[in-house]
């Protein structure tokens, strides 16, 4: 059998997501030998500094594309939230599969919601975005910068040390802790981060066996709703620590795509949607990132 070698970060959830897409991918390609290479990442190695002590972008990816920029492996795979929107020479995305739900949610003592949590409730969550969502909602929130995998996360519930955690649903479904969601946060509420809930597999530009294989799990309507939304942040020049959320929905041959910057401190948001032709999603996630940056996004960013 042909030999096939994916890397991954090496937490359980990465380890599941690389799992699911081997999976699939021994259902198109029976006749190869598909294996996993665990690497760890600039975050991996740091697992409890805040991420702008990290020092640069990319800091959940790197490690794994400079592997597969050496050979060492055929394809890595990513969160989509994770990539940074600027392609790294010689590599390429040659397939987006099938996504999960991408919203957030709440894991709270009590099985609390948003709306139920106590005032002045310590909420955990390293994001940004996140925080600034959750504050817009409910400015009495006192946000804990928490890191660590879902695992430790939840713990920090478990053990007292926090109200609750906000988190990606889907990460918690893919590791079989979806019985701990206390809520799905609304999108109205919470937008997520562009990408999230989706997963990339990358590959070298150059080798077009690696980007056939790969290709054939690739799924349109999450490449087509996934490019909208990271072209929203594209064109906003930011990266996975900018307080924005997109969400973009693929109706036959439309999609409608929605966005929102607010400020860290939850007093100000901006938002936009539209709606184009699913050929154009690409130029249809800038426009809304100028519609923000005409309404004064840059200002909250």
């Amino acid at each position: 059998m042909t030999p096939f070698v994916l890397g991954t970060r090496a937490s359980t959830l990465a380890v599941r997501q690389t799992e699911d897409i081997v999976g699939r991918l021994r259902r198109a390609h029976p006749d190869m030998d598909f294996s996993l290479e665990h690497i760890r990442t600039t975050a991996d190695r740091q697992p409890e500094a805040p991420f702008e002590r990290l020092g640069e972008i990319g800091f959940f990816v790197k490690e794994l594309e400079v592997a597969l920029l050496e050979g060492r492996i055929d394809a890595a795979v990513h969160s989509m939230k994770d990539l940074p929107t600027m392609d790294t020479p010689d590599l390429v995305v040659a397939a987006i599969a099938q996504r999960e739900d991408p919203r957030d949610v709440l894991v709270a003592r009590k099985n609390s919601t948003l709306a139920s949590l106590p005032r002045r409730a310590r909420v955990g969550t390293s994001s940004p975005r996140r925080a600034a969502f959750l504050l817009v909602t409910r400015g009495d929130l006192e946000i804990v910068a928490i890191r660590g995998n879902v695992e430790t996360r939840v713990r920090k519930v478990d053990g007292g040390e926090l109200d609750a955690v906000c988190l990606a649903g889907a990460g918690l479904r893919r590791i079989g802790l979806d019985e701990r969601i206390s809520e799905w946060l609304p999108l109205e509420v919470m937008l997520p981060a562009p990408g999230q809930g989706a997963l990339g597999v990358q590959v070298r530009a150059g080798n077009a066996d690696a980007r056939r294989i790969a290709g054939s799990v690739d799924d349109a309507a999450a490449r087509i709703t996934v490019e909208a939304e990271r072209a929203v942040l594209r064109r906003l020049q930011g990266g996975c620590r900018l307080p924005m959320g997109a969400f973009a929905e693929l109706t036959g041959q439309r999609v409608s795509l929605r966005a929102a910057v607010a400020s860290l401190d939850g007093r100000a948001i901006i938002r936009s949607e539209r709606t184009g032709d699913a050929a154009d999603a690409v130029a249809l996630g800038q426009a809304v990132g100028e519609d923000l940056l005409s309404s004064g996004a840059a200002a909250l960013i």
